[in-house]
This record gives C-alpha cells, sequence and structure tokens, in this order.
C-alpha cells in the first residue's frame, strides 16, 4: 500500500519534467582559420640572419613592397598574405650584403602546385589519352576472331 503514495511524485515529476529548463555554463567559441606564412633565413654557413631585413611582395604590385619587417633572433619571420589576392608572393631576405628571394604560391597556384603543376591543356591531352587507351583496348577484345 505504501508504494501507491509514491506513484503520484513520480507521475508529477514526469510531467512537469519537460516544462523545466535546464541550464549549465556555456561557452561560445569562434575562430578565424589564418594562413600564415613562415620564412626562416640562413646563411650557407647555416647560422641564422638574425635582424636580416625582410621585404614581402604581393602578387598584384611585385615592384611594390607589400610588407617590410625584420627576421628575429632565430632568422624567423612570420606573416599572412592577404587572401583576397592570390597567387606568387615573392618575399626576400638581405643582410650585409647577403640574400636571397623565394617565390611562394598562395591561393590558387596551390591547388596548381599540389597537383603536380600541370597546366588545363595538359590535363585534357592525358585524359584524351586514356580514353583512346581504353576504347582502343576495348575494340581490340571485342574484334570477331577466326580459328
Amino acid at each position: 500500500m505504501k508504494w501507491k503514495w509514491l506513484i503520484f511524485p513520480a507521475l508529477l515529476a514526469l510531467l512537469l519534467a519537460p516544462a523545466m529548463t535546464v541550464r549549465a555554463h556555456g561557452a561560445h567559441i569562434e575562430y578565424t582559420i589564418n594562413m600564415t606564412v613562415e620564412i626562416v633565413a640562413a646563411y650557407d654557413t647555416g647560422t641564422p640572419m638574425a635582424g636580416g631585413q625582410v621585404t614581402v611582395y604581393a602578387p598584384d604590385d611585385p615592384a611594390t613592397p607589400w610588407l617590410e619587417g625584420v627576421c628575429d633572433e632565430d632568422g624567423r619571420f612570420v606573416f599572412t598574405p592577404d587572401p583576397t589576392k592570390p597567387g606568387t608572393w615573392d618575399v626576400q631576405v638581405r643582410q650585409a650584403g647577403h640574400g636571397d628571394m623565394v617565390h611562394i604560391p598562395i591561393g590558387e597556384d596551390v591547388a596548381m602546385a599540389g597537383g603536380g603543376g600541370y597546366s588545363t591543356f595538359q590535363i585534357v591531352l592525358m585524359s584524351a589519352c586514356v580514353i583512346w587507351g581504353f576504347v582502343g583496348t576495348a575494340l581490340f577484345f571485342s574484334r570477331n576472331r577466326r580459328d
């Protein structure tokens, strides 16, 4: 008989449970994906070019410096190229009459570099050759043989 008194509170709790709002400590996380480029400059001896003068040129204006800076004590320099300017970015590092320039593909050129660097014409030509090979093989095996 005592269990009948437990049914009413349990039923009441089940009926009211969906109406209750449960709040927890919430959080909101936002993120941004930035593609940064890290340059490490060193002399031929392996000594870092600490304090090397860095000049970055954007693809849309290779004659005017887009960014200028200095390498840290380890010869490192980090920058984030403008994603609206796809193409080859030129980075020059110079110090005490020594220096070099590197060409970095960013954006559309990265996809081409990852695909082996083939032009559209080369891709179409290779595809046509593969299709021609399949057709030729199919025709060879489908011919009538006279024994």
